[in-house]
């Protein structure tokens, strides 16, 4: 698919994500008497650490080109430590003696459907306005993508610990099924992908600027 489109949506909903989050949040638990908290603690940990990565391109970006392997080694072992502390904080805090196996299946089968709508409407809406297949495929990874590496820093934030076991639950959740129907439709789009530049390839150039 279209990799700079995607990496710049990604970047910038995680960027939108810092700022519109806690307004969310705090209006919904606004409503219900709760109190969250702020979002000077979620740009600290969040957007900092993005915003001197980008300053300090210059000097380390040639090493990282070199080192990729190495840093992607980290970056995946950030994620499986972030992943693998909210789901022992759950375990600690009694999630399975506080949530029946049904409700834990509704929650499941409420994941899927969310990452299923999310899908057909990006998929679909894309085709509307006519984007090309490299751009469709930006799009549906993008639109559908939630990541437990910003969720678990912000449910930290916004909530108290003694919830935030629960509340990073449906994104676990959601997280583990992304994964496996995003490998599945990965593999349809490559092949797909493969067929339409062969067909490209068939086409003269003026069918092509057609």
């Amino acid at each position: 698919g279209n990799v700079p489109a995607a990496v710049c949506a990604a970047t910038a909903s995680n960027v939108f994500g810092i700022f519109i989050t806690p307004f969310l949040v705090g209006l919904v638990l606004a409503r219900h008497g709760g109190q969250s908290g702020g979002v000077m603690d979620i740009v600290f940990q969040l957007l900092l650490p993005f915003v001197l990565g980008q300053i300090l391109q210059p000097w380390i970006g040639a090493w990282a080109h070199r080192n990729k392997k190495l840093l992607s080694m980290t970056d995946r072992g950030s994620i499986l430590i972030v992943v693998y502390t909210a789901f022992s904080d759950a375990v600690i805090q009694g999630l399975w003696h506080r949530l029946p196996l049904s409700e834990l299946g509704l929650i499941a089968v409420v994941d899927f459907l969310l990452l299923l709508c999310v899908l057909v409407i990006t998929a679909f809406g894309s085709r509307m306005v006519g984007m090309p297949l490299r751009d469709e495929i930006a799009v549906v990874f993008c639109g559908s993508k939630k990541t437990l590496a910003s969720g678990v820093p912000m449910a930290n934030v916004l909530f108290p610990p003694a919830s935030v076991g629960l509340v990073v639950l449906p994104l676990m959740i959601y997280h583990q099924i992304q994964l496996f129907v995003c490998a599945v439709l990965a593999r349809k789009f490559a092949v797909m992908m493969k067929k339409h530049e062969a067909e490209k390839a068939l086409l003269t150039p003026a069918e092509v600027g057609e």
